[in-house]
């Protein structure tokens, strides 16, 4: 049983941080659209790569809590 309890929290936890990550990957995107025209072009630039890595990182955890499911599954 206690290792059902810690694959739980651990799902817990990258929930947490998938949430956290997909609001800011939004809120970047929204902030891109909206000034588009206004920012400097090594800022769209910054902006385009964070955008990038965040939504590869949220990748990364949605594959990570679905190994998580799957372990409890197994349980």
């Amino acid at each position: 049983m206690p290792k059902l309890d810690k694959l739980k929290e651990e799902l817990g936890w990258l929930k947490v941080v998938f949430s956290i990550l997909i609001a800011t990957n939004l809120s970047l995107i929204a902030w891109f659209v909206q000034n588009y025209e206004k920012q400097k072009v090594s800022l769209t630039l910054l902006n385009g790569l964070i955008i990038i890595i965040l939504t590869f990182i949220i990748f990364i955890i949605n594959k990570r809590a679905y190994k998580k499911i799957d372990e409890i599954g197994e349980i």
